[in-house]
């Protein structure tokens, strides 16, 4: 059985990078067609008039369905896993609230799945959404899951959202949109907790924060989630600040996730140089 490593763990003997898309994270049939080079789109946004619309919008759909297990697990564990000194009362039950919300988008997500046309299991999975949920420090969580996993979801759900207004799909509109208001909500509950137990401990804040940084890293998947065109996801600014996240701190997700697009690109044009010099090697030969 696979021992399950925590991010902030991994983060600290810098093997987060080996979950990033370049480690394996991708799906070809996804939102995202890396041999072409966005095919020299304007836009890579995931849209109704792109090609290959219906299977990045599938892809997306599944990995929602996913993710929602995973933060439903991982608000139940910190429900079970902390004494009350540990993670106080009103804590936990802002957790519980939050798994009540995730089951429900669980459920929501698989009845999407299958109006779009897609059998669970049909795209790839991953586990590192569930991995930040296993930090044994309770702030740690609360940075990793609300703030980082839970503001990928209120990207996430934004694009989806979208989506459906352009496609002209009520259902998908509508149900992207009763799950986004859920998604502020987890957000501000980080947001608002995270400040409350470090209101007397800056240097544990600005831990917490940094460790948000690793995860939102891990979250931006290679740059599939920036304020740039050319990834599939947008950065839903407002909703972040609804839920509680300042402008330095959108603009640190930005920059992180711009970054991430940037190496991913980087490497992608060092793997085909090599290719072409392996290549030509052979061909003199």
């Amino acid at each position: 059985m696979r021992k399950f490593i925590p991010v902030d763990e991994l983060a600290r003997d810098g093997r987060f990078e080996k979950l990033t898309m370049a480690g394996g994270m991708a799906d070809a049939r996804g939102g995202r067609n890396a041999s072409s080079d966005q095919s020299r789109r304007s836009s890579n946004r995931i849209s109704p008039n792109r090609p290959n619309a219906s299977d990045g919008a599938r892809s997306l759909m599944h990995g929602i369905f996913v993710g929602e297990i995973q933060a439903l697990e991982g608000a139940g564990r910190t429900c079970w896993d902390f004494t009350d000194d540990e993670a106080p009362f009103a804590l936990k039950l802002d957790m519980a609230r939050q798994c009540w919300d995730e089951a429900r988008h669980v459920e929501i997500s698989a009845r999407l799945s299958d109006y779009m046309g897609t059998e669970i299991g049909e795209f790839a999975e991953n586990t590192v959404l569930f991995e930040a949920a296993c930090s044994r420090d309770p702030l740690l969580r609360l940075a990793g899951v609300n703030r980082a996993l839970e503001g990928l979801a209120i990207d996430v759900f934004t694009t989806m959202k979208e989506f459906g207004e352009t496609a002209g799909d009520p259902v998908l509109r509508f149900s992207e949109d009763w799950m986004l208001a859920d998604e502020v909500t987890h957000v501000k509950m980080g947001s608002d907790w995270l400040r409350r137990l470090t209101d007397n401990d800056p240097e544990r804040r600005k831990n917490a924060l940094e460790f948000q940084r690793v995860v939102d890293k891990l979250f931006s998947f290679g740059g599939t989630r920036s304020e740039s065109e050319e990834s599939p996801i947008g950065l839903a600014r407002r909703f972040r600040e609804l839920a509680g996240f300042t402008e330095q701190e959108i603009d640190d997700v930005a920059e992180v996730s711009l970054n991430s697009l940037h190496e991913t690109a980087a490497e992608r044009a060092k793997s085909r140089d090599d290719a072409r010099g392996a290549f030509a090697e052979t061909t003199n030969h």
